[in-house]
């Protein structure tokens, strides 16, 4: 029999003002991270030139702006964000909400974030 070897796939979580986000896989051709949003938080306002987004709660209640539509979403709900959508997601509720976020496109780095609005005093992209 022939050795196996196996690749180890190291997960890092990054802390954010909001919560945090744990990159699950980063492909060639997609990223998938496991977000966390604490409790009366909430990501920037922004949108994506190089990727479209699918996000499924996992447990909590979702707040999402996509565009002019206001959407809430709980456990086993999902929605899309096509490239170029401004969007945001809130988490109102007192305990964390969890979403993954599924990224399909051409490109997947944090630059690739054009911030339009955040309560966390980052810059936004000119």
């Amino acid at each position: 029999m022939g050795e196996v070897t196996t690749e180890e796939f190291v997960q890092l979580t990054d802390h954010r003002p909001w919560g945090s986000f744990t990159i699950l896989a980063d492909e060639v051709d997609h990223k998938v991270k496991r977000i966390v949003v604490k409790p009366g938080q909430r990501l920037s306002l922004q949108r994506h030139k190089y990727r479209r987004e699918h996000w499924l709660v996992i447990s909590g209640r979702a707040l999402v702006i996509r565009n002019d539509e206001q959407l809430e979403l709980g456990p086993g709900q999902s929605v899309d964000i096509g490239q170029g959508d401004i969007h945001r997601v809130r988490n109102d509720g007192n305990c964390d909400m969890v979403f993954i976020e599924i990224q399909l496109g051409e490109y997947f780095g944090e630059d690739d974030i054009e911030r339009l609005e955040d309560d966390y005093g980052r810059q936004e992209k000119q």
